[in-house]
């Protein structure tokens, strides 16, 4: 899946399994060069985050209720009364959008392969 954000796109991972969700950005080095969505998740903490994020909060219809930037490592963020996704982006992201905006997820495009039946 993808996200579109004025013409660009950006990766998107959905982090479905307990595993996943606990460990997420947890003692990860590397910077994050694609977004993160993490469904049905209100209160954020980013305990042991090794780099600074973006972190958009949005409702079930992803209409973005609560934008912060440049967080870094031992916060906590809680949530609006109606957030149901928590979406981490890399830094810059989240002055991309304002508060009311619609985060528009794409599905991944599938290649038409044209190949002959005999």
């Amino acid at each position: 899946m993808y996200i579109k954000i004025k013409n660009k796109k950006i990766k998107l991972i959905t982090l479905n399994d307990f595993k996943s969700r606990i460990k997420c950005l947890r003692f990860d080095f590397k910077t994050l060069d694609h977004a993160i969505l993490i469904p049905k998740k209100k209160f954020v903490n980013t305990n042991f985050f090794c780099q600074k994020v973006d972190i958009i909060q949005t409702d079930k219809d992803n209409k973005i209720l609560k934008i912060k930037e440049n967080i870094r490592s031992e916060k906590y963020i809680i949530p609006k009364l109606k957030t149901y996704n928590t979406y981490f982006f890399p830094l810059g992201y989240g002055k991309k959008y304002n508060l009311g905006d619609t985060i528009k997820v794409i599905e991944e495009e599938q290649k038409n392969t044209n190949e002959v039946i005999r």
